[in-house]
């Protein structure tokens, strides 16, 4: 592998760029900054519960007092944090991390851990090292050479201990020129991994990976209602660094070795968007190759293929439609034991009837089936699924100088079923929710009250569920400033498993703030709540089951020192 010149060489040109860029930094952004500024908070928060039925799962007292520290240097921050729980101490520091980032006219450097921009299929991970970005209006260049991640080493001992992984190395560049409506945009990335960043019996279990990624996006508006836009990526890629390197010849010898593990593979997606009075569509296509990696990306599906179109109009200028068709199926390589294929569909309705009533209509569908691959599928094991979802929302507002009404409905339905005629539906649910709400704001009183109702019945294979909740809640708040405030809720739980069980709760719940000069925070909670089995087929039935809460929290924030700058002075 030859990593040392090309290491030398981007250091090098960094180190020349970037003075020029921190020195423009100090000029223009850290002199703004405030000398030194010294703040923080102290506080507590302080919690009892109570419950009949015990405490086993956690204190019934919990208090907790905290202490936090910042020191503010030119825009440079190191927190100290102090917690005090329970007779458990826990003191933070500030750990080193740089992140500096400057910035001055069209340039933009990376100091520290920073990210950069580029093609989702090439790299969107951070890193941890330096970088410089350029972008005019339309010219944009940058490159970036850093840690991409940090060594892990197993601890045999430690049955929780992470898997064991390499520190991985990468640098890139990107190239760019264009508007929004015509651009192309080039990416280049070659990642590695350290072989000797872990330890010996490691590198024996896990192989250190390497590749180069090179990505080209673009977009050509040939015509103001039309526009075509691709992302597309390659990468060569080596399983195991170590591998013996194939005797041949590559347009990219220097940086990159090929090698008897080495996989070559592609991504990519292509999308026509059409914007025509009235009606706006849309039509994509991603194909991503077995095996396609990028040490730059932190996870990606591959080996799948997808197709979607989009469309939306407007009816009457009242009737917003739009409705979508996604079909996605993997196994490209044709060497998995089964085809899996999925079609999401959906359609969505709105408007608006005079100045008051809203509604609103969708539907949501998704099949899932399975084809043969390797292996024939077989008809009584077969995955064919279907889930269909339909719902409707209609909300009614209206204002008087006295009453701010609003009113709202809530009704879906949910179905979950295997198509599989073998099948014996143990994993199919059918699920009816409804909801009613109303708000009502008293101006006079400056008081808010809400009540709702919700109902909810779910039947499975086996089972069949029902839960029904009612409540009544009230808010206000007081004083000139509007800074204290308090509220309140009511609710009733009903809930029914057939043949099982039937419960009933009754809880009460009352909250109360106060913000004294914006420096003083108080808070303070009740809860209320009585239980218990309702069935009158069992020997106990009564709300005998009871849980408490009571808890309250102080927060003070202050600064104890604040040397301004004299730009930050002007402003006051």
């Amino acid at each position: 592998m030859r990593h040392k010149p090309i290491k030398q060489v981007l250091v090098l040109a960094f180190t020349v760029m970037l003075a020029g860029v921190m020195h423009a930094q100090n000029i223009a952004e850290i002199a703004k900054s405030d000398p030194l500024v010294i703040s923080g908070a102290v506080g507590t928060q302080n919690t009892y519960r109570y419950s009949s039925t015990g405490t086993g799962y956690g204190s019934p007292l919990s208090n907790t007092i905290y202490a936090n520290l910042d020191i503010c240097i030119y825009g440079f921050n190191m927190p100290f944090s102090l917690y005090y729980t329970n007779g458990s101490l826990d003191f933070n520091y500030p750990q080193l991390s740089l992140n500096f980032t400057p910035r001055y006219k069209n340039w933009t450097g990376h100091i520290g851990q920073s990210s950069m921009a580029m093609s989702n299929y090439v790299m969107n991970m951070s890193f941890n090292g330096i970088g410089l970005e350029y972008n005019s209006n339309r010219f944009r260049a940058g490159i970036f050479y850093g840690r991409l991640r940090n060594a892990v080493n197993g601890d045999p001992t430690d049955p929780y201990a992470r898997t064991p992984q390499y520190k991985r190395m990468g640098w890139g560049f990107k190239l760019g020129y264009g508007s929004g409506k015509h651009f192309i945009d080039l990416y280049f990335l070659r990642a590695y991994d350290c072989l000797n960043s872990i330890d010996e019996n490691a590198q024996s279990l896990i192989a250190p990976q390497e590749n180069i990624v090179v990505g080209l996006k673009g977009q050509v508006t040939p015509f103001k209602w039309l526009a075509f836009s691709a992302n597309v990526a390659t990468s060569v890629f080596n399983k195991d660094s170590r591998a013996a390197k194939v005797p041949i010849k590559t347009s990219f010898d220097k940086i990159f070795d090929v090698n008897y593990s080495s996989l070559m593979r592609f991504a990519g997606d292509v999308s026509a968007n059409i914007m025509l009075p009235g009606v706006s569509a849309n039509i994509s296509y991603r194909m991503v190759q077995p095996d396609y990696t990028s040490l730059g990306t932190y996870y990606m599906s591959n080996n799948y293929h997808s197709l979607g179109v989009t469309l939306g109009t407007t009816l009457f200028n009242k009737v917003s439609l739009t409705g979508t068709f996604s079909g996605q199926a993997d196994n490209l390589s044709k060497r998995q034991m089964f085809t899996t294929a999925g079609y999401v569909y959906a359609a969505n309705a709105s408007t608006r009837l005079g100045n008051h009533f809203n509604i609103s209509a969708s539907y949501n569908g998704y099949l899932q089936t399975q084809y043969d691959g390797t292996v024939k599928v077989n008809d009584s094991t077969r995955i064919n699924r279907v889930m269909h979802s339909a719902s409707l929302s209609p909300s009614y507002s209206y204002d008087t100088d006295m009453l701010g009404h609003t009113a709202s409905m809530s009704l879906n339905y949910t179905s979950n079923k295997d198509l599989n005629p073998y099948a014996k539906g143990e994993t199919d649910v059918q699920t009816m929710a409804f909801g009613l709400s109303y708000s009502m704001d008293a101006k006079p009183i400056e008081t808010n009250f809400t009540l709702s109702f919700s109902h909810q019945d779910s039947k499975g294979f086996s089972s069949h569920y029902r839960s029904d909740v009612l409540s009544l809640g009230a808010s206000r708040s007081f004083l000139k400033e509007k800074n204290l405030n308090f509220s309140g809720t009511l609710s009733l739980c009903y809930n029914e498993i057939k043949r099982q069980s039937k419960s009933l709760s009754m809880g009460c719940d009352l909250s109360a703030n106060y913000t004294y000069k914006e420096a003083h925070m108080f808070s303070a909670s009740a809860g209320f709540n009585k239980y218990g089995d309702v069935n009158i087929t069992k020997k106990r039935s009564s709300l005998d089951c009871t849980d408490i809460s009571i808890s309250f929290n102080y927060a003070y924030t202050f600064t104890l020192l604040a040397i301004k700058s004299k730009a930050n002075k002007a402003k006051k």
